[in-house]
């Protein structure tokens, strides 16, 4: 900024004037732009991640809209119901998964797991583990071969990662539900206004060791019994706090006593 100082005669005398560099300023400047831009396109490349990790998940779910009874043709034995809910709103999904199907021979493939990691890549591998468990239970594998064989898929896949499951078999004929499990949380039986945590058999998380075992357990059920399987997700994650929720869990037990149907159960 500059001005001229005058003589009479209107001639330039002097030169008063104030220089500034604003070489900083401006770097500044542009390095707030560039890191606007920066978050720009961060934000664009979660938003379109979440969108793809969102549809990829709801393919592969089921699309559970309301109860499902099976067997779907004859007298109802077996009444399902489910609810995924995200930890908090925005946030990255997981790899959580819930799955039920009717087999050729009568029974129901009963399973629910999770695997580490966030986003699209845990949302992939859970299709993939999904997908191989949809198609062992159809060539007849039994839980603990199932989890046994998902395991060492696993363990070959490009990216590692951990996991945990619970595989069910459900005969309705006999009223027998076969399971195993790696690493998950034992399903709750309730019956006639109590409940208690299934005995876990034998199973390691997925992906620690490719050699690992995975033993079954069959409990034998009876007409108005309500199993809950759910992922780690339902209950903290330290010992004396899981056993917390797990009460929290049976404490439930008079009211889902009181439910009419298995939607009525997830509700409470």
């Amino acid at each position: 900024v500059g001005e001229p100082v005058l003589d009479p005669d209107g001639s330039t005398l002097s030169m008063w004037a104030v220089f500034r560099d604003v070489s900083d300023l401006r770097r500044t400047q542009r390095a707030a732009r560039e890191t606007r831009e920066i978050m720009r396109r961060s934000r664009h490349a979660a938003q379109t991640e979440h969108r793809l990790a969102v549809r990829l998940q709801e393919a592969v779910l089921p699309p559970w809209l309301g109860p499902l009874s099976f067997p779907r043709s004859g007298p109802q034995v077996l009444d399902l119901a489910a609810r995924y809910l995200p930890c908090t709103a925005g946030a990255q999904l997981g790899g959580d998964w819930y799955d039920a199907l009717e087999l050729p021979d009568g029974t129901t493939l009963l399973t629910v797991g999770d695997i580490t990691g966030r986003g699209v890549p845990a949302t992939s591998g859970m299709a993939m583990l999904l997908g191989a468990l949809r198609g062992m239970a159809l060539a007849g594998v039994g839980p603990g071969a199932m989890l046994r064989l998902l395991n060492q898929l696993l363990d070959r896949t490009a990216h590692p990662a951990l996991g945990t499951a619970v595989c069910c078999r459900f005969d309705p004929d006999r009223r027998t539900l076969t399971w195993a499990q790696a690493g998950h949380p034992a399903p709750v039986l309730y019956r006639e206004g109590g409940a208690r945590t299934l005995e876990p058999p034998e199973g390691v998380l997925l992906g620690v060791t490719e050699e690992a075992c995975y033993e079954e357990r069959t409990e034998q059920l009876a007409p108005g019994d309500v199993v809950v399987l759910y992922t780690n997700g339902l209950v903290p994650h330290r010992d004396s706090e899981t056993a917390a929720g797990v009460r929290q869990m049976a404490g439930l037990a008079p009211r889902i006593a009181e439910a009419e149907s298995a939607h009525d159960c997830v509700r409470l």
